[in-house]
């Protein structure tokens, strides 16, 4: 069967590595955790992801080229889980990871865990305005 891929076009050459990033992304469809994207500026943008329960130990970001991954991990429940009786069971205490490809140049400036949401902050590269001439060569 044929997929149809949104990234065919040949204004879009050399971007076969952002194409399997999307592929892969799209194929992994959770909602857990929920999380925030907001401008904070034109230059400055802030990944905002609900952590509740998690402590900074628990918590794991690393970026990979443009995948920002964030992955959490619990060892294990408290001493006195068993002991409890939950009549509700809401709040999720298991282990996630949580993807974003990020645009190429973007720089990861702080990672501040607060209140239950770790907040991820981006910044967008200066744009170049400078004209580059390219040399011709002919042979």
């Amino acid at each position: 069967m044929a997929r149809t891929v949104i990234f065919d076009s040949p204004y879009l050459l050399g971007f076969d590595h952002t194409r399997a990033l999307i592929e892969r992304l799209s194929r992994v469809s959770e909602n857990y955790p929920p999380y925030n994207v907001e401008a904070l500026s034109h230059h400055h943008i802030r990944i905002s992801v609900a952590v509740a329960g998690f402590t900074s130990d628990h918590l794991k970001l690393a970026l990979t080229g443009q995948l920002l991954t964030l992955t959490a991990h619990k060892d294990g429940e408290p001493e006195d889980a068993e002991a409890r009786d939950f009549l509700h069971r809401g709040i999720a205490q298991r282990g996630f990871t949580r993807s974003f490809v990020i645009g190429d140049g973007m720089e990861v400036t702080a990672a501040i865990l607060e209140y239950g949401l770790l907040h991820i902050d981006l910044k967008r590269p200066e744009p170049d305005d400078k004209v580059r001439n390219i040399p011709i060569v002919s042979r």
